[in-house]
Protein backbone atom coordinates (compact mmCIF):
# COMPACT_ATOMS: atom_id res chain seq x y z
CA UNK A 1 0.00 0.00 0.00
CA UNK A 2 1.24 3.55 -0.35
CA UNK A 3 2.07 5.85 1.96
CA UNK A 4 -0.37 8.71 2.14
CA UNK A 5 -0.08 11.99 4.52
CA UNK A 6 -2.00 15.01 4.47
CA UNK A 7 -0.67 18.02 3.22
CA UNK A 8 -1.61 21.67 4.51
CA UNK A 9 -1.78 22.93 1.44
CA UNK A 10 -3.95 21.09 -0.19
CA UNK A 11 -6.29 20.37 2.52
CA UNK A 12 -6.31 16.86 2.42
CA UNK A 13 -4.88 13.04 3.01
CA UNK A 14 -3.04 12.45 -0.31
CA UNK A 15 -0.19 9.38 -1.98
CA UNK A 16 2.70 10.34 -1.13
CA UNK A 17 4.99 10.72 -4.88
CA UNK A 18 8.63 11.23 -3.15
CA UNK A 19 9.71 14.22 -6.43
CA UNK A 20 13.23 12.06 -6.48
CA UNK A 21 12.43 8.24 -6.83
CA UNK A 22 13.30 6.73 -4.00
CA UNK A 23 14.61 9.52 -1.65
CA UNK A 24 12.66 11.40 0.47
CA UNK A 25 13.95 15.06 1.69
CA UNK A 26 12.44 16.44 4.54
CA UNK A 27 12.94 19.76 7.06
CA UNK A 28 11.85 20.64 10.35
CA UNK A 29 11.86 23.64 11.98
CA UNK A 30 14.36 23.57 14.94
CA UNK A 31 14.70 24.97 17.95
CA UNK A 32 15.52 28.32 18.74
CA UNK A 33 18.10 28.33 21.62
CA UNK A 34 17.21 30.92 24.18
CA UNK A 35 16.27 28.38 26.74
CA UNK A 36 14.87 24.86 27.34
CA UNK A 37 13.09 23.32 25.03
CA UNK A 38 9.55 22.27 26.37
CA UNK A 39 7.57 18.80 25.91
CA UNK A 40 5.25 20.82 23.41
CA UNK A 41 7.78 21.57 21.27
CA UNK A 42 9.05 17.85 21.43
CA UNK A 43 5.70 16.43 20.46
CA UNK A 44 6.16 18.21 17.02
CA UNK A 45 9.78 16.70 16.79
CA UNK A 46 8.70 13.63 17.90
CA UNK A 47 6.00 13.36 14.98
CA UNK A 48 8.72 13.98 12.51
CA UNK A 49 10.55 11.05 13.68
CA UNK A 50 7.95 9.21 14.01
CA UNK A 51 7.67 10.18 9.93
CA UNK A 52 10.98 10.15 8.86
CA UNK A 53 11.14 6.31 10.48
CA UNK A 54 8.88 4.76 9.07
CA UNK A 55 9.76 6.30 5.59
CA UNK A 56 13.11 4.29 5.78
CA UNK A 57 10.75 1.76 7.16
CA UNK A 58 8.97 1.35 4.18
CA UNK A 59 12.64 1.27 2.60
CA UNK A 60 13.05 5.28 1.11
CA UNK A 61 16.08 6.95 1.42
CA UNK A 62 15.38 9.93 3.72
CA UNK A 63 17.42 13.07 4.10
CA UNK A 64 16.58 14.93 7.65
CA UNK A 65 17.35 18.00 7.72
CA UNK A 66 16.27 19.97 11.41
CA UNK A 67 18.22 23.89 11.80
CA UNK A 68 18.65 25.22 15.28
CA UNK A 69 17.97 29.01 15.12
CA UNK A 70 21.34 30.21 17.16
CA UNK A 71 20.74 33.89 16.48
CA UNK A 72 17.40 35.69 17.52
CA UNK A 73 15.87 38.67 19.37
CA UNK A 74 15.07 36.48 21.94
CA UNK A 75 18.43 34.93 22.30
CA UNK A 76 20.12 38.39 22.21
CA UNK A 77 17.37 39.82 25.16
CA UNK A 78 18.09 36.43 27.05
CA UNK A 79 21.68 36.50 27.07
CA UNK A 80 21.83 40.41 28.03
CA UNK A 81 19.82 39.51 30.99
CA UNK A 82 22.35 36.51 32.04
CA UNK A 83 25.16 39.07 31.20
CA UNK A 84 26.84 36.47 29.00
CA UNK A 85 27.33 36.10 25.15
CA UNK A 86 25.00 35.24 22.69
CA UNK A 87 27.35 32.31 22.04
CA UNK A 88 27.78 31.23 25.15
CA UNK A 89 23.71 30.93 25.61
CA UNK A 90 23.52 29.12 22.48
CA UNK A 91 25.65 26.51 22.90
CA UNK A 92 24.22 26.23 26.73
CA UNK A 93 21.15 25.67 25.47
CA UNK A 94 21.48 23.30 21.90
CA UNK A 95 23.46 21.17 24.24
CA UNK A 96 20.25 20.41 26.20
CA UNK A 97 18.13 19.93 23.27
CA UNK A 98 20.92 17.44 21.88
CA UNK A 99 20.96 15.58 25.30
CA UNK A 100 16.54 15.63 25.17
CA UNK A 101 16.50 14.17 21.89
CA UNK A 102 18.82 11.31 22.79
CA UNK A 103 16.64 10.75 25.91
CA UNK A 104 13.48 10.64 23.69
CA UNK A 105 15.27 8.12 21.50
CA UNK A 106 14.81 10.97 18.55
CA UNK A 107 16.93 9.82 15.71
CA UNK A 108 19.62 12.59 14.95
CA UNK A 109 18.77 14.44 12.03
CA UNK A 110 21.28 13.44 9.28
CA UNK A 111 22.44 17.68 9.52
CA UNK A 112 21.04 20.09 11.70
CA UNK A 113 22.71 23.49 10.10
CA UNK A 114 23.09 26.78 12.55
CA UNK A 115 21.82 29.79 11.85
CA UNK A 116 25.23 31.48 12.25
CA UNK A 117 27.16 29.13 9.76
CA UNK A 118 25.24 29.78 7.14
CA UNK A 119 24.95 34.11 6.46
CA UNK A 120 26.19 34.01 2.93
CA UNK A 121 23.30 31.93 1.95
CA UNK A 122 20.59 33.89 3.55
CA UNK A 123 22.61 37.26 1.73
CA UNK A 124 22.63 35.72 -1.58
CA UNK A 125 18.62 34.86 -0.92
CA UNK A 126 17.85 38.22 0.00
CA UNK A 127 20.17 39.90 -3.03
CA UNK A 128 17.57 38.24 -5.15
CA UNK A 129 14.95 39.56 -3.33
CA UNK A 130 16.29 43.13 -3.54
CA UNK A 131 16.67 42.92 -7.35
CA UNK A 132 13.58 41.09 -8.17
CA UNK A 133 11.45 44.29 -6.69
CA UNK A 134 10.43 42.08 -3.67
CA UNK A 135 11.92 43.52 -1.15
CA UNK A 136 13.23 47.22 0.27
CA UNK A 137 15.63 49.08 2.08
CA UNK A 138 15.12 51.32 5.77
CA UNK A 139 17.22 54.17 6.94
CA UNK A 140 18.67 51.70 9.59
CA UNK A 141 19.78 49.65 7.24
CA UNK A 142 17.39 46.91 7.62
CA UNK A 143 15.81 44.53 4.45
CA UNK A 144 12.02 43.89 4.52
CA UNK A 145 9.73 41.88 2.63
CA UNK A 146 6.86 43.21 0.58
CA UNK A 147 3.95 41.10 0.98
CA UNK A 148 2.36 43.42 -1.86
CA UNK A 149 4.98 41.97 -4.30
CA UNK A 150 3.55 38.53 -3.32
CA UNK A 151 0.05 38.50 -4.29
CA UNK A 152 -0.39 34.22 -3.56
CA UNK A 153 0.87 35.37 0.15
CA UNK A 154 -1.71 33.67 2.63
CA UNK A 155 -2.49 30.58 0.41
CA UNK A 156 -1.00 27.91 3.42
CA UNK A 157 -3.04 29.60 6.30
CA UNK A 158 -6.07 30.43 3.58
CA UNK A 159 -5.44 33.58 4.43
CA UNK A 160 -6.47 37.08 2.91
CA UNK A 161 -3.64 39.23 3.14
CA UNK A 162 -5.61 42.50 3.03
CA UNK A 163 -6.82 41.13 6.52
CA UNK A 164 -3.78 39.59 7.95
CA UNK A 165 -2.90 40.46 11.71
CA UNK A 166 0.23 41.01 13.24
CA UNK A 167 1.44 38.53 15.81
CA UNK A 168 4.51 36.97 17.59
CA UNK A 169 8.21 38.15 15.92
CA UNK A 170 6.40 40.00 12.91
CA UNK A 171 4.91 42.51 15.96
CA UNK A 172 9.00 42.62 17.05
CA UNK A 173 9.85 43.87 14.14
CA UNK A 174 10.63 47.06 15.01
CA UNK A 175 11.79 49.25 11.89
CA UNK A 176 10.83 51.40 9.73
CA UNK A 177 9.03 49.64 7.48
CA UNK A 178 6.37 50.79 4.61
CA UNK A 179 3.60 47.90 5.49
CA UNK A 180 2.59 46.90 9.00
CA UNK A 181 2.37 43.16 7.37
CA UNK A 182 5.52 43.47 5.72
CA UNK A 183 8.18 41.17 7.22
CA UNK A 184 12.04 41.74 8.04
CA UNK A 185 14.58 39.79 6.20
CA UNK A 186 17.67 41.25 7.99
CA UNK A 187 18.05 43.54 10.72
CA UNK A 188 20.16 46.70 10.69
CA UNK A 189 23.04 46.91 12.53
CA UNK A 190 22.24 48.01 16.15
CA UNK A 191 24.95 48.67 18.89
CA UNK A 192 25.80 45.74 21.42
CA UNK A 193 24.46 43.27 19.45
CA UNK A 194 26.09 40.92 17.04
CA UNK A 195 26.40 41.65 13.49
CA UNK A 196 28.14 40.59 9.79
CA UNK A 197 29.09 42.58 7.28
CA UNK A 198 27.64 41.56 4.31
CA UNK A 199 27.33 42.48 0.45
CA UNK A 200 23.88 43.75 1.62
CA UNK A 201 25.66 45.49 4.57
CA UNK A 202 26.14 44.96 8.37
CA UNK A 203 23.75 43.44 10.44
CA UNK A 204 22.18 40.31 11.22
CA UNK A 205 19.11 37.74 9.70
CA UNK A 206 15.30 38.08 10.49
CA UNK A 207 14.46 34.70 11.79
CA UNK A 208 12.04 33.58 8.48
CA UNK A 209 14.63 33.60 5.75
CA UNK A 210 17.16 31.46 8.29
CA UNK A 211 14.79 28.63 7.45
CA UNK A 212 14.31 28.96 3.55
CA UNK A 213 18.37 29.37 3.48
CA UNK A 214 19.54 26.31 5.27
CA UNK A 215 16.54 24.03 3.93
CA UNK A 216 17.03 24.76 0.13
CA UNK A 217 21.20 24.48 0.93
CA UNK A 218 20.75 21.36 1.73
CA UNK A 219 17.57 19.91 0.41
CA UNK A 220 17.28 21.91 -3.03
CA UNK A 221 14.03 23.43 -4.22
CA UNK A 222 11.04 22.16 -4.46
CA UNK A 223 12.14 19.20 -1.57
CA UNK A 224 9.49 16.89 -0.51
CA UNK A 225 8.34 17.25 3.14
CA UNK A 226 8.22 20.30 5.25
CA UNK A 227 7.41 19.83 9.10
CA UNK A 228 6.47 21.66 11.98
CA UNK A 229 3.86 22.45 14.42
CA UNK A 230 0.73 24.55 13.41
CA UNK A 231 1.35 27.71 15.07
CA UNK A 232 4.27 28.35 12.62
CA UNK A 233 2.15 27.99 9.14
CA UNK A 234 1.12 31.75 10.14
CA UNK A 235 3.70 33.62 10.09
CA UNK A 236 6.62 31.42 9.97
CA UNK A 237 6.03 29.03 7.12
CA UNK A 238 3.71 31.75 5.00
CA UNK A 239 7.14 33.91 5.42
CA UNK A 240 9.19 31.09 4.58
CA UNK A 241 7.48 29.98 1.24
CA UNK A 242 6.82 33.93 0.13
CA UNK A 243 10.51 34.16 0.14
CA UNK A 244 11.59 31.23 -1.04
CA UNK A 245 9.58 31.52 -4.32
CA UNK A 246 9.74 34.76 -5.02
CA UNK A 247 13.95 34.54 -5.24
CA UNK A 248 13.91 31.28 -7.58
CA UNK A 249 10.58 31.15 -9.15
CA UNK A 250 10.08 27.76 -8.14
CA UNK A 251 7.58 25.97 -5.63
CA UNK A 252 9.32 25.72 -2.24
CA UNK A 253 7.84 22.44 -0.57
CA UNK A 254 6.03 19.56 -2.22
CA UNK A 255 4.37 18.72 0.95
CA UNK A 256 3.24 20.48 4.50
CA UNK A 257 3.49 18.58 7.52
CA UNK A 258 2.15 20.22 10.60
CA UNK A 259 1.30 18.46 13.88
CA UNK A 260 -1.04 19.48 16.59
CA UNK A 261 -0.40 20.80 19.98
CA UNK A 262 0.12 19.67 22.90
CA UNK A 263 -2.86 20.56 25.22
CA UNK A 264 -2.10 20.79 29.45
CA UNK A 265 -4.51 21.90 31.78
CA UNK A 266 -7.02 22.63 28.12
CA UNK A 267 -4.94 25.03 26.93
CA UNK A 268 -2.08 24.57 24.57
CA UNK A 269 1.61 24.71 25.87
CA UNK A 270 3.47 27.66 25.43
CA UNK A 271 6.09 29.89 27.52
CA UNK A 272 3.92 32.77 27.41
CA UNK A 273 1.15 30.80 29.22
CA UNK A 274 3.35 29.51 31.99
CA UNK A 275 2.08 26.07 31.25
CA UNK A 276 5.04 24.04 30.00
CA UNK A 277 7.28 21.32 31.62
CA UNK A 278 10.89 19.89 29.87
CA UNK A 279 12.28 16.68 29.73
CA UNK A 280 14.64 16.95 32.68
CA UNK A 281 11.83 17.94 34.80
CA UNK A 282 10.03 14.87 34.02
CA UNK A 283 12.75 12.86 34.15
CA UNK A 284 13.26 14.15 37.68
CA UNK A 285 10.43 13.38 38.82
CA UNK A 286 10.67 9.69 37.66
CA UNK A 287 9.07 9.85 34.53
CA UNK A 288 10.33 6.87 32.25
CA UNK A 289 11.73 8.68 28.72
CA UNK A 290 10.72 6.40 26.81
CA UNK A 291 6.89 6.22 28.47
CA UNK A 292 7.13 10.07 27.82
CA UNK A 293 8.05 9.44 24.19
CA UNK A 294 5.01 6.91 24.00
CA UNK A 295 3.17 9.77 25.39
CA UNK A 296 3.96 12.67 23.46
CA UNK A 297 2.92 10.23 19.94
CA UNK A 298 0.38 8.18 21.08
CA UNK A 299 -2.19 10.42 19.20
CA UNK A 300 -2.59 11.14 16.12
CA UNK A 301 -0.17 14.19 14.93
CA UNK A 302 -2.74 16.36 13.33
CA UNK A 303 -4.94 16.24 16.29
CA UNK A 304 -4.46 17.83 19.77
CA UNK A 305 -3.15 15.94 22.89
CA UNK A 306 -4.40 16.35 26.21
CA UNK A 307 -1.17 15.71 28.19
CA UNK A 308 -0.77 15.17 32.00
CA UNK A 309 -0.58 12.17 34.80
CA UNK A 310 -3.22 10.21 33.13
CA UNK A 311 -1.45 10.18 29.94
CA UNK A 312 1.81 9.72 31.59
CA UNK A 313 0.60 7.22 34.11
CA UNK A 314 -1.05 4.98 30.67
CA UNK A 315 2.33 5.34 29.03
CA UNK A 316 4.22 3.93 32.04
CA UNK A 317 1.85 0.84 31.95
CA UNK A 318 2.37 0.30 28.34
CA UNK A 319 6.20 0.26 29.01
CA UNK A 320 5.75 -2.01 31.38
CA UNK A 321 4.15 -4.63 29.61
CA UNK A 322 6.44 -4.29 26.54
CA UNK A 323 9.23 -4.42 28.90
CA UNK A 324 8.03 -7.64 30.80
CA UNK A 325 7.04 -9.59 27.04
CA UNK A 326 10.95 -8.56 26.24
CA UNK A 327 12.27 -9.98 28.91
CA UNK A 328 10.27 -12.96 29.37
CA UNK A 329 10.90 -14.17 25.48
CA UNK A 330 14.26 -13.18 26.05
CA UNK A 331 14.55 -15.64 29.20
CA UNK A 332 11.79 -18.47 27.53
CA UNK A 333 12.98 -21.73 26.83
CA UNK A 334 11.28 -24.90 25.63
CA UNK A 335 12.06 -28.20 23.73
CA UNK A 336 8.38 -28.09 22.30
CA UNK A 337 8.51 -28.01 18.62
CA UNK A 338 7.72 -24.31 16.86
CA UNK A 339 4.02 -23.02 17.42
CA UNK A 340 3.14 -23.42 13.38
CA UNK A 341 0.52 -20.81 14.04
CA UNK A 342 3.23 -18.11 14.64
CA UNK A 343 4.11 -16.69 11.61
CA UNK A 344 0.43 -15.89 10.61
CA UNK A 345 0.36 -14.32 14.26
CA UNK A 346 3.28 -12.01 13.31
CA UNK A 347 2.32 -11.35 9.64
CA UNK A 348 -0.95 -10.71 10.34
CA UNK A 349 0.18 -7.96 13.40
CA UNK A 350 2.74 -6.83 10.77
CA UNK A 351 0.18 -6.12 8.30
CA UNK A 352 -2.45 -4.22 10.92
CA UNK A 353 0.62 -1.87 11.71
CA UNK A 354 1.96 -1.30 8.36
CA UNK A 355 -1.85 -0.32 7.07
CA UNK A 356 -2.30 2.01 10.25
CA UNK A 357 0.95 3.98 9.52
CA UNK A 358 0.66 3.64 5.69
CA UNK A 359 -2.91 5.96 6.11
CA UNK A 360 -1.29 9.50 7.83
CA UNK A 361 0.88 7.93 10.19
CA UNK A 362 -2.62 6.76 12.11
CA UNK A 363 -0.86 5.72 15.54
CA UNK A 364 -3.29 4.73 17.26
CA UNK A 365 -4.23 0.96 15.50
CA UNK A 366 -0.60 0.51 14.90
CA UNK A 367 -0.02 0.77 18.46
CA UNK A 368 -2.95 -1.48 19.52
CA UNK A 369 -1.83 -3.84 16.70
CA UNK A 370 1.72 -3.98 18.51
CA UNK A 371 -0.20 -4.68 22.42
CA UNK A 372 -2.67 -6.47 20.64
CA UNK A 373 0.28 -8.52 19.49
CA UNK A 374 1.90 -8.30 23.62
CA UNK A 375 -1.15 -10.36 24.86
CA UNK A 376 -1.17 -12.97 22.37
CA UNK A 377 2.23 -13.71 22.97
CA UNK A 378 2.26 -13.76 26.31
CA UNK A 379 -1.13 -16.12 26.47
CA UNK A 380 1.67 -18.68 24.37
CA UNK A 381 4.18 -18.08 26.90
CA UNK A 382 1.78 -19.24 29.65
CA UNK A 383 0.31 -22.10 27.66
CA UNK A 384 4.18 -23.01 26.67
CA UNK A 385 3.21 -23.63 23.30
CA UNK A 386 6.25 -21.54 21.86
CA UNK A 387 9.95 -22.79 21.08
CA UNK A 388 12.83 -21.14 22.08
CA UNK A 389 13.47 -20.52 18.81
CA UNK A 390 9.80 -19.63 18.53
CA UNK A 391 10.69 -16.74 20.98
CA UNK A 392 13.73 -16.15 19.20
CA UNK A 393 11.64 -15.20 16.33
CA UNK A 394 9.42 -13.05 18.12
CA UNK A 395 12.02 -11.23 19.91
CA UNK A 396 13.12 -9.98 16.41
CA UNK A 397 10.20 -9.14 15.30
CA UNK A 398 9.07 -7.11 17.98
CA UNK A 399 12.58 -5.35 17.16
CA UNK A 400 11.97 -4.80 13.44
CA UNK A 401 8.94 -2.60 14.16
CA UNK A 402 10.63 -0.89 17.19
CA UNK A 403 12.78 0.46 14.15
CA UNK A 404 9.66 2.80 13.72
CA UNK A 405 8.27 3.30 17.68
CA UNK A 406 11.61 3.14 19.47
CA UNK A 407 9.88 2.34 22.80
CA UNK A 408 11.12 -1.07 23.42
CA UNK A 409 13.99 -1.75 26.06
CA UNK A 410 17.48 -1.53 24.45
CA UNK A 411 18.84 -4.96 23.79
CA UNK A 412 21.45 -6.13 26.21
CA UNK A 413 24.53 -7.67 26.10
CA UNK A 414 24.80 -8.25 29.94
CA UNK A 415 25.35 -7.02 33.16
CA UNK A 416 28.25 -5.82 35.22
CA UNK A 417 30.58 -8.37 37.37
CA UNK A 418 29.17 -7.38 40.41
CA UNK A 419 25.57 -7.53 39.49
CA UNK A 420 25.84 -10.90 37.85
CA UNK A 421 27.38 -12.30 40.68
CA UNK A 422 24.21 -11.10 42.55
CA UNK A 423 22.30 -12.44 40.50
CA UNK A 424 24.20 -15.82 40.66
CA UNK A 425 23.68 -15.45 44.48
CA UNK A 426 19.79 -14.97 44.49
CA UNK A 427 19.85 -18.36 41.58
CA UNK A 428 21.83 -20.07 44.59
CA UNK A 429 19.57 -19.05 47.43
CA UNK A 430 16.30 -19.90 45.67
CA UNK A 431 17.92 -23.32 44.69
CA UNK A 432 18.93 -23.97 48.66
CA UNK A 433 15.56 -22.54 49.59
CA UNK A 434 16.58 -19.79 51.14
CA UNK A 435 14.35 -17.54 51.06
CA UNK A 436 15.23 -14.34 53.11
CA UNK A 437 18.40 -14.71 51.14
CA UNK A 438 16.45 -14.28 47.79
CA UNK A 439 14.61 -11.31 48.97
CA UNK A 440 17.33 -9.54 50.23
CA UNK A 441 19.05 -10.18 46.97
CA UNK A 442 15.86 -9.56 44.99
CA UNK A 443 15.93 -5.95 47.36
CA UNK A 444 19.60 -5.08 46.40
CA UNK A 445 19.25 -5.58 42.77
CA UNK A 446 16.48 -3.37 42.83
CA UNK A 447 18.12 -0.26 44.19
CA UNK A 448 20.54 -0.86 41.85
CA UNK A 449 18.19 -0.91 38.84
CA UNK A 450 17.92 -4.47 38.10
CA UNK A 451 14.01 -5.81 38.26
CA UNK A 452 14.26 -9.57 39.07
CA UNK A 453 10.94 -11.85 38.62
CA UNK A 454 10.87 -15.51 39.11
CA UNK A 455 9.21 -17.69 36.64
CA UNK A 456 9.24 -21.09 34.88
CA UNK A 457 12.23 -20.18 33.22
CA UNK A 458 14.40 -19.19 35.89
CA UNK A 459 14.64 -15.62 37.84
CA UNK A 460 14.73 -13.21 34.52
CA UNK A 461 15.86 -9.59 35.38
CA UNK A 462 15.03 -6.64 33.15
CA UNK A 463 16.69 -2.71 33.61
CA UNK A 464 14.20 -0.08 35.88
CA UNK A 465 13.75 2.44 33.94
Amino acid sequence: MTVRLHDTMAGTVRDFVPLEPGHVRVYTCGPTVYGAAHIGNFRTIISSDLLVRYLRYRGYRVTWVMNVTDIDDKIIKRAREEGISVVELAARYEGQFLADLDRLGIARPDVMPRATQHIPQMVEQISKLLAGGHAYRTEDGSIFFSIASWPAYGRLARLDPEGLRVTGRVEADEYGKDDVRDFALWKGPVEGEPSWETAIGPGRPGWHIECSAMSTHYLGQPFDIHTGGVDLIFPHHEDEIAQSEAATGKTFVANWFHCGFLQMGGQKMAKSLGNIASVGELMNRGISSRALRLALMSAHYRTPLSFGDDSLTAAGSAIDRLDALMSALTAYRSDCPDDGSLPALLDAARSAFETALDDDLNISPALAAIFDLIRELNRRIDARVLSTADAGRAIAFMRDLDRVLAIAPTADDGLQPELQKLLDERASARAGKDWAASDRLRVALGERGILVEDTRDGQRWRRAE
